[in-house]
């Protein structure tokens, strides 16, 4: 089963702490976040695809019904190349430990939408508490835009079905109308992104798997970079100014200017919008978005190469 090997071979380096941790320090993420949340994923996709074709390939080597099935349309040179009839301890308890991992995996995920799904319910209910009753004689629906009577500045994206946008009063009465345009370009950058369900895939990963540096490091950049993203769609339609005096006046409250403040991303945005680092090179842009795209495909090389090598 040297397939297998060599699919966990590019496992342990891509998941192994250097690559990460090379990618974490590096300065060009903040300069397109955007990119930056394709490579990620990327990554994360090499290895969850090495896992799969490695369970697959397992499955198939001790079990004869999946092989059967597995390599049901190949030739039979095609299946002796792939040396799948001899399995030796090693491949079955690979194989069940691969198993194991997929089914923690879906597990956790399972377990994030879930408790996402629970978390939008129990939203959803507090804000039909809180928000106002309409006049006699006015439709009850409610559209896209919540407004709710609170002094404390806040807007926020609740994602679902239907979506919805929720503005405070204190929102309306300290944005001008231009940051609050920005405010408002913001979370529609995150719904129409679906950053939702990249925050969760990330979740589930870095929570089911702590100690894989990959999974740990793609959790934390994806809620830094999606910010960042958002930030970038906010400050090409509104202006960088007009977007960081939006977050200032949004957060000022909570501490965003304070050096010990615990929310030091929300510095990090304020000062990226002040001083915009420049975005790299259309070139640059479309050879790193290649590049990372390419990735994925080794895991399926390395599963295809004997059979590919096996026909005439």
């Amino acid at each position: 089963m040297t397939v297998c090997l060599l699919l966990l071979s590019v496992v342990a380096v891509t998941a192994a702490v250097p690559v990460p941790r090379a990618l974490t320090r590096a300065k060009w993420p903040e300069r397109e976040p955007v990119v930056a949340l394709w490579v990620w994923q990327c990554l994360v996709a090499t290895v969850l695809l090495c896992c799969v074709t490695a369970l697959a390939l397992g499955a198939a080597a001790v079990f004869g019904t999946v092989r059967a099935q597995l390599f049901a349309p190949a030739p039979p040179a095609v299946t002796a190349a792939y040396n799948l009839s001899a399995a030796s301890p090693w491949t079955v308890a690979l194989t069940l430990l691969l198993a194991c991992g997929a089914a923690w995996t879906t597990a956790m995920l399972g377990r994030e939408l879930a408790e996402a799904r629970r978390r939008r319910t129990r939203a959803r209910e507090q804000l039909r508490e809180r928000a106002p009753d309409l006049p006699a004689g006015l439709p009850q629906a409610r559209g896209p835009l919540l407004v709710l009577e609170d002094e404390y500045p806040d807007a926020w994206w609740m994602p679902g079905s239907p979506p919805q946008l929720i503005v405070t009063t204190g929102a309306l009465q300290r944005l001008t109308d231009h940051q609050l345009d920005a405010v408002l370009t913001h979370e529609r950058g995150h719904a129409r992104a679906r950053h939702d369900w990249l925050l969760h895939l990330s979740t589930a990963l870095a929570t089911g798997f702590p100690r894989i540096p990959l999974f740990a490091h793609f959790c934390d950049q994806t809620h830094r970079l999606v910010e960042l993203s958002a930030d970038d769609t906010a400050s090409r339609r509104c202006g960088h100014l007009t977007t960081a005096l939006a977050l200032i006046e949004l957060n000022q409250h909570r501490g965003v200017l304070s050096c010990a403040s615990s929310h030091r991303l929300l510095g990090e945005r304020v000062d990226r919008l002040l001083a915009p680092p420049p975005r790299l090179t259309r070139h640059h842009r479309a050879l790193t978005t290649a590049a990372a795209a390419l990735v994925p495909l080794v895991p399926l090389l390395i599963t295809f190469a004997p059979a590919l090598t096996a026909l005439p």
